[in-house]
């Protein structure tokens, strides 16, 4: 396997091969140290690189590799590298949370989820980008360079999770770990032609730190296939001592069901989310050839959607007071993180945006009674433009979020399993375009079961930007 062949390859084969001594731990963190070198200076999909780490981690594990008799009992992700989003701890490593006052700051322990992923083999590669404390939809932070779509330099990656998707899809990472409160997992994913799972409250813990947003951000997983993010996810998912909510892991592994196929399933379709309204023809054109597909594919399909209408508002208040709580003085943030902590609301106002949301997922997960499966854009159109929004009033930017990312907050606020999947590019721009599969409380197996479907049906992991090539 030539090497730009091999960091494509998805991790789940970079597994095997080790275990079969066709390649080395050490011969994995010098493939992807020697591409990130050489293309990331274009891309700025990570902050932080820790090669001589990576490096003495991978060859203390090429070493055991040879005195392992019994491969199979090696870790699952034995030797695999990863990268994990600049806002989780990893003990070590710089934790900027993508604000230039904490460019020095280094952890002092592992996040819960970074943990189970040490355990499970992966060597880490580095910290990606992310936007200023996470807080918007592309990944611009002061003081940092803005990552770049990997498909057009042009275009943003998305964000929260912007870097972690840029990686993944240029070949610098073969899987990455992510985080999505209002869509940062899965609107990267879309920008990028990822699968991008954002999974159900409670299924991965926040371990040690607590939640501080009433349980609407989870971590989540960046990959190029269906099968990976499941077996990602099966490493990251599980109850740590003390959680405030939790879920019990699933009778079959998540990568387990992304081997059988579905049941005949309900399906419900949308092209629009209310009150916001209608996504651009390419998204809708996504959303109608897929609910097509499936109703191919043998299962009940008809267009229908939850009523969203009267989230804005409080899961907005609920947003920004996650900004204010951060304790970081407004001038040492960007211009639109300062306005946001400054419209912090009181103790009172937070709570009842909490009871107001918290009414309208109700009826959100009502919906799913009738339905397995909701199929909906991930953002209501395109990526926009590195350096877009720069000069819009921080009112008006929020007004373009909104219009934006509109389909993916509901189910941050309803707790929903929702995984976005590529279905092919936009011919004006060559960037991707995809869409996002909802779920039942807690029935991640059944949209990873679909999502392998439709990988199988029509494949795109063999899709590689010609930048990164």
């Amino acid at each position: 396997m030539n090497p730009t062949d091999l960091a494509f390859a998805p991790a789940l084969l970079q597994a095997q091969l080790v275990r079969s001594g066709e390649v080395s731990p050490l011969e994995l963190v010098e493939l992807y140290l020697e591409r990130i070198e050489r293309l990331d200076s274009h891309l700025g999909s990570y902050f932080t690189v820790v090669g001589e780490q990576a490096l003495s981690e991978a060859r203390a594990k090429t070493e055991q590799l040879a005195t392992v008799k019994d491969k199979s009992q090696l870790s699952p992700f034995f030797g695999v590298p990863i990268a994990i989003k600049d806002l989780n701890a990893v003990a070590g490593m710089r934790l900027t949370y993508g604000t230039p006052m904490l460019r020095d700051k280094i952890a002092t322990y592992d996040d819960g989820v970074v943990m189970l992923i040490k355990q499970a083999g992966f060597t880490i590669l580095g910290k990606t980008a992310t936007s200023e404390w996470g807080s918007v939809p592309y990944t611009e932070p002061p003081g940092f360079p803005p990552a770049r779509n990997p498909w057009n330099l042009d275009y943003s990656p998305g964000g929260s999770s912007g870097g972690a998707a840029a990686a993944v899809a240029a070949g610098l990472s073969p899987i990455a770990q992510g985080s999505d409160a209002g869509g940062s997992v899965r609107g990267p994913a879309f920008c990028c032609g990822l699968v991008g799972i954002k999974p159900s409250r409670g299924r991965i813990t926040y371990a040690p730190v607590g939640d501080y947003q009433n349980g609407i951000a989870s971590n989540g997983v960046l990959a190029r296939t269906v099968a990976d993010a499941a077996a990602l996810l099966d490493v990251m998912s599980g109850y740590v001592t003390g959680d405030p909510y939790w879920l019990p892991n699933p009778i079959t592994s998540f990568l387990e069901a992304t081997r059988k196929a579905p049941k005949a399933l309900r399906i419900a379709f949308s092209t629009s989310i209310q009150p916001v309204g209608e996504a651009s023809e390419i998204c809708r054109q996504s959303v109608l050839e897929t609910a097509q597909r499936l109703e191919g594919m043998g299962h009940f399909v008809e267009p229908g959607c939850p009523d969203c209408s009267g989230l804005i508002e409080p899961f907005t208040k609920i947003w920004q007071a996650g900004i204010a709580s951060t304790g970081m003085p407004p001038e040492a943030l960007s211009p639109m993180n300062s306005w946001i902590a400054q419209q912090s609301v009181s103790a009172g106002e937070y709570l009842q945006a909490v009871s107001q949301m918290q009414i309208l997922a109700r009826r959100i997960v009502m919906f799913f009674e009738a339905y397995d499966v909701l199929v909906l854009p991930i953002y209501l159109h395109g990526a926009i433009r590195v350096g877009e929004w720069a000069n819009l009033s921080p009112q008006e930017t929020l007004q373009r979020i909104i219009n934006w990312i509109a389909p993916c907050p509901p189910f941050n606020a309803s707790g929903l399993p929702a995984i976005a999947l590529p279905t092919g590019f936009d011919a004006a721009t060559g960037l991707p375009v995809g869409v996002q599969l909802v779920g039942r409380p807690a029935a991640e197996t059944t949209i990873l079961a679909l999502a392998a479907q439709l990988e199988a049906d029509k494949p795109w992991s063999d899709s590689r930007p010609g930048f990164a090539l």
